[in-house]
């Protein structure tokens, strides 16, 4: 625990009488990258906020919010100076370039002329937008867009980053351009914390995660280690309903397979995959599909396949 920069313990947060945090505790480690999964109304942006000092938690003697040594009721001058912060929404000047939509932060920060003029350069370059220096912030892609408000958070040279869905909307392509600075930007020291709705985006680039629903942690760890131990390595969906289903179930019982259905697909979780092709011989190429679980699967689970209230 002595590399630890983030403890969060006993948190909560009430709006009127809905609990949108609810005795959250996870603790983050220097360079690591740490995700926040979800679904809607989960309490992921939330507790983001009281981290950096948007919003208060609830008042509780027992409760412990510590970000590299300050508390950010008391200090959240002193926490913001050193981290940066990339909000869902992107909100950029658009009436400005992209240079100038930098050189407008830089003053926030107190950062010289001839300083800020390297560090927009160097952070241009990094973001792959060069080109784009003198360009409208309105005539950017949406991709392009999100680098730039990544770049901006990233011109006090933080030691915390935090990103708040980082890479919603976006191509795959951009996508893995943005993981893949992100690595770099923790190879290189900064500690990142992040939320996402993408599942893949969380398994490739986070060191650890935690799943949470309605305020709650409900598993946490690194992704690979929770999928080998939270759930069956191999996932069958089959498209049937009716007799064929019925005959899918019957097989699935009397070999002790998990399943579920959701909707008219059929889904069976086993470690033997040669239950799973035994089945399949049974059915037409094209109403199934094995493949390896991943951390869909497993979000799935834990939280369930009902859509919650809030979304």
């Amino acid at each position: 625990m002595g590399d630890t920069v983030i403890a969060i313990k006993n948190l909560n947060k009430t709006f009127d009488k809905f609990k949108a945090v609810d005795n959250l505790e996870f603790h983050v480690e220097k360079t690591e990258c740490f995700g926040l999964l979800g679904p809607n109304g989960a309490g992921k942006t939330t507790t983001m906020k009281i981290i950096y000092g948007k919003s208060e938690s609830d008042v509780n003697a027992d409760t412990v919010i510590d970000i590299f040594g300050y508390h950010p009721a008391e200090d959240a001058l002193t926490i913001k100076a050193f981290s940066g912060i990339v909000p869902q929404q992107d909100n950029l000047d658009v009436e400005l370039n992209v240079t100038d939509n930098l050189v407008i932060y830089s003053k926030f920060y107190g950062i010289g002329k001839q300083e800020a003029r390297e560090r927009i350069d160097e952070l241009l370059d990094f973001m792959e937008l060069k080109e784009k220096a003198r360009a409208n912030v309105r005539d950017l892609s949406g991709g392009m867009q999100r680098r730039l408000t990544i770049a901006r958070a990233l011109l006090n040279k933080p030691r915390l980053l935090i990103l708040d869905e980082p890479t919603t909307g976006l191509d795959p392509q951009v996508r893995h351009l943005i993981w893949n600075k992100l690595r770099e930007l923790k190879s290189m020291g900064v500690t990142i914390l992040l939320t996402t709705h993408y599942m893949e985006e969380a398994f490739q680039i986070c060191d650890r995660i935690i799943i949470m629903d309605k305020g709650k942690k409900l598993v946490e760890g690194n992704p690979r280690e929770l999928l080998s131990n939270n759930i069956e390595s191999n996932v069958m969906e089959i498209y049937c309903a009716g007799k064929e289903g019925d005959s899918c179930v019957d097989y699935l019982i009397k070999n002790r397979i998990r399943y579920e259905f959701f909707k008219d697909t059929l889904f069976a979780y086993s470690n033997d995959s040669e239950k799973l092709f035994k089945l399949g011989e049974t059915l037409r190429e094209g109403d199934y599909y094995i493949r390896h679980s991943n951390l869909e699967d497993l979000f799935l689970k834990v939280t369930g396949r009902s859509l919650n209230e809030l979304q």
